[in-house]
């Protein structure tokens, strides 16, 4: 490299040394990308999940611009932004940078824990709360009903409370939660969904981790769905990890979100878990109240709808409403690595908002021990109005990504 090159870098970064590692090109392919999240393996560009000193530089035609990256750790992958625009059939280059000195501080996507909760934010605007502690029923409902491992509020950008949880005429539904409905487990029926039976629950047991930064936050947890009524005493069914992470992409001055969310289930023991045919069970929302019939809906990317969306496939499915905050909505999208995909979905044709990503509703599943089982899924969470073509160009950022290529 010349010499006037190697200035410039360590120039631009301020550290001690800062090498060219990489080159990365991204490839929008035919659909227009905005403010996509996009990552590369690490191994792929030589550098070792240990390293927080590893630097991203844009090449465009206008000259070198720093790029806020961000190493994932757990998942072996440096993670950024396409931030902007990038036209279809577009392409955009950026350098590795390996660089000497401090690393980057933290911002961006923050976490703040207490012994109850964790908060994921942006900034210091509330994205999502997750509840590891019990949170008890309403007075005079059963104890059964104690839950805790779940996401309430989700918030939209201008602060409305998108989640609902104890409703009255659901009081086991909480929020954003996962559980299986009609289940077998060694000979004998179990519900961890429905609960009031007390044959079956899902209990928080730990965080696996928590991550934040300029690019990223959110937190892994791990969850047992027990069968309370084994023989001998409780016998987990089911060990289950959550990894939710909220991208520093939209914000409340663009009124969206962006949330991954992947649920890697496993049997806890010899024994497997029997999914027999059910209409609901997995992935489950119920909405703010304020989402009532007459002021909110759903729409598909086959364009089902409230009358006519229960028990169709999609790759995607709005769920949107009036709030005291105005008009905000949810994409709820599914990926096609996922089992079923496109997925049955169980919308409920009146009332309340509520919706399940259910892979069983067609077909029984066993969940095989020495198995994982991989849902992922992703949540455009907004203020104000969508459209069909809108939802689709953010599902295909998330099911069809852009493609990348690395030249060492």
């Amino acid at each position: 490299m010349k010499l006037f090159t190697v200035l410039a870098y360590l120039i631009f970064f301020g550290f001690a040394a800062a090498v060219p590692a990489a080159t990365i090109t991204v490839e929008a392919g035919g659909v227009e990308r905005v403010d996509t999240p996009v990552w590369v393996a690490l191994d792929a560009i030589g550098v070792t999940a240990e390293s927080q000193n590893v630097g991203l530089v844009e090449i465009t035609a206008e000259g070198r611009q720093r790029v806020a990256s961000q190493v994932d750790a757990n998942a072996g992958r440096l993670c950024w932004i396409l931030t902007g625009k990038t036209a279809a059939d577009g392409k955009r280059t950026y350098e590795v940078v390996t660089r000497r000195g401090r690393g980057r501080g933290r911002g961006g996507v923050e976490i703040v824990q207490d012994d109850k909760v964790l908060d994921v934010q942006v900034g210091q605007t509330k994205v999502l709360r997750f509840n590891h502690a019990i949170v008890p029923p309403p007075a005079g409902k059963s104890a059964l009903y104690n839950r805790g491992g779940f996401i309430h509020p989700l918030w939209s950008p201008a602060g409305a409370e998108l989640t609902n949880i104890h409703p009255a005429d659901h009081i086991h539904h909480m929020g954003l939660w996962m559980p299986w409905t009609q289940t077998r487990f060694e000979g004998r029926n179990i519900d961890f969904w429905n609960i009031a039976d007390g044959k079956g629950t899902v209990r928080f047991v730990k965080f696996a981790g928590t991550t934040e930064g300029p690019v990223f936050g959110g937190f892994r947890s791990i969850q047992e769905h027990v069968d309370l009524k084994a023989p001998g005493g409780e016998k987990v069914a089911l060990n289950e990890e959550w990894d939710v992470r909220v991208w520093n992409t939209g914000g409340a001055d663009k009124g969206f979100w962006v949330v991954d969310f992947v649920s890697t289930q496993e049997c806890a023991s010899s024994s497997p878990l029997e999914l027999p045919a059910y209409r609901y069970g997995g992935f489950g929302f119920r909405a703010t109240a304020e989402w009532k019939q007459g002021v909110a809906n759903y729409l598909t990317n086959e364009g089902k709808t409230r009358k006519d969306g229960h028990g169709t496939r999609a790759r995607w499915c709005i769920a949107y409403g009036a709030t005291s905050k105005g008009d905000n909505g949810i994409v709820f999208m599914s990926h096609p690595s996922n089992h079923e995909f496109p997925e049955p979905m169980r919308l409920w044709p009146s009332g309340d908002i509520f919706f399940n990503w259910c892979p069983i509703q067609e077909k029984d599943w066993v969940l095989e021990p020495g198995k994982k089982y991989v849902f992922n899924y992703r949540m455009y969470v907004y203020d104000g109005k969508m459209t069909a073509e809108q939802a689709e160009r953010c599902w295909q950022d998330f099911g069809n990504p852009p493609a990348i290529s690395i030249r060492n």
